[in-house]
């Protein structure tokens, strides 16, 4: 087994989780209006809906920059 190369994609896992985190908080940033806990914990599916669309838009983004 080539630990180098686990080692490697741990890092790039980690490295796209951290960008992730890091694209959602620029685009809560730039929708000051929404405020998506809040809109989450009243069950608001829209919210939902919206907030898995936009971390499946950053993981495909962020999959292709890492590559």
């Amino acid at each position: 087994m080539e630990w180098k190369i686990i080692a490697i994609n741990f890092v790039y896992a980690v490295l796209g989780l951290v960008l992730m985190y890091l694209s959602f908080l620029v685009f809560d940033v730039l929708m000051p209006r929404v405020d998506f806990q809040e809109e989450l914990k009243k069950g608001n599916v829209a919210v939902a809906i919206l907030n898995a669309s936009i971390f499946v838009s950053i993981a495909i983004i962020v999959g292709g920059a890492l590559n």
